[in-house]
């Protein structure tokens, strides 16, 4: 799936939004890398990262060769700065048609509407993949990301008291979440 969009920021910075490619992959690894130290809302931390510059080529180039996956690339000033994507919950028929999503920004660009822009860039794909609902989870104590994901169209659906184990704070609540496509 491919994808192509220039954005302004809230700040007047150009972004490009674009499908992530086997090129990208050091680039991409980087940024995941530095988001998952900048925050503890995301899922996992960068000592659990166990693959290679050559496995992150090859996730991005199957989800540039996918007709129902994708991960987008936020590029600003030739840098990437954030990450965004979707992904199938399975293949049988019961599940096809939900989509898992994700996302990640470098800090020093939150707050400038980039994460509302990968999302929406996201919802996109999902509709043009096929897919009827997209899906994510969340911590409960991230309020900022909730409420974007809230005016974007998504709902709660769930929630797991101990969903999210944090090395700095303990359990957290872990929020699910779906937008009807």
């Amino acid at each position: 799936m491919e994808y192509y969009k220039k954005i302004t920021m809230k700040n007047g910075q150009e972004a490009l939004l674009r499908n992530g490619t086997a090129a990208d992959a050091a680039d991409v690894l980087d940024c995941f890398l530095r988001t998952h130290a900048e925050t503890d809302f995301l899922l996992s931390y960068p000592d659990e990262v166990t693959f290679t510059i050559e496995q992150e080529a090859d996730f991005l180039q199957s989800r540039s060769d996918s007709p129902d996956a994708i991960e987008i690339v936020a590029e600003v000033d030739g840098k990437i700065v954030g990450t965004a994507g979707i992904g199938p919950a399975g293949n049988c028929y019961k599940v096809k048609h939900r989509a898992g999503f994700g996302i990640s920004v470098l800090k020093d660009y939150w707050g400038c509407g980039l994460g509302r822009a990968l999302t929406d860039a996201c919802i996109e794909c999902a509709r043009k993949a096929g897919y009827t609902q997209l899906e994510l989870d969340v911590s409960g104590d991230n309020a900022k990301a909730i409420a974007m994901y809230k005016s974007a169209g998504f709902r709660e659906f769930g929630r797991n008291p101990k969903g999210f184990r944090s090395r700095e704070s303990g359990f957290k609540e872990l929020i699910s979440m779906f937008a009807e496509l």
